[in-house]
């Protein structure tokens, strides 16, 4: 029972870390306003990116979807309820399952998540402005975030497999379970 404590406590810990950082990468760190509907590029998908793959989904989903919300909420929030849904959905593509963070498919997957958000965000500025004829403009401001966040993802994740983040994660989340990484 102690055990399964100190899991919840340390996974909602976690959890908590990663959606504050999401928050701050991306409503104030290279957060660049982009267009007249109150968009921006930043990099903040890159932790969310990270959470994905670190934690297990269902606290990856909530980093994402608080992290990306509370942001847009500071900084542009009608954006808020689309944001909140398409960072819960850019997770899906990710895998937590695998020993370290750079497998082929967590490689492969900044780039489905994309796809995702462009195609969300492309139809929430539809929804809020009626905007189906601004989709050049949509899709430069979505490729230069995502790419950017893709790109950033990749180093955070292969510095971080250096250290073998992923070994010392699960040594966190389960203290009793030997892990082994070489140092």
């Amino acid at each position: 029972m102690k055990e399964q404590n100190t899991k919840t406590t340390v996974l909602l810990t976690l959890t908590g870390l990663f959606a504050s950082m999401i928050t701050v990468m991306t409503a104030y760190i290279f957060h660049v306003p982009y267009g007249a509907n109150g968009g921006y590029i930043h990099f903040g998908d890159a932790l969310i990116y990270v959470a994905a793959v670190i934690l297990p989904r269902p606290y990856a989903l909530a980093a994402a979807a608080i992290g990306g919300g509370l942001a847009d909420l500071l900084t542009a929030p009608m954006w808020a309820p689309a944001t909140i849904i398409i960072k819960m959905l850019i997770v899906l593509p990710f895998t937590s399952q695998a020993g370290k963070l750079l497998t082929k498919r967590n490689i492969i997957a900044p780039f489905l998540s994309a796809l995702l958000s462009a195609a969300g965000y492309y139809l929430a500025d539809y929804i809020l402005f009626g905007a189906f004829g601004a989709l050049l403009a949509s899709l430069t401001g979505s490729a230069i975030q995502s790419g950017g966040s893709a790109l950033v993802f990749l180093v955070f994740a292969a510095a971080l497999d250096k250290v073998h983040i992923k070994s010392r994660t699960e040594q966190l989340i389960h203290p009793m379970k030997k892990t082994a990484h070489a140092d």
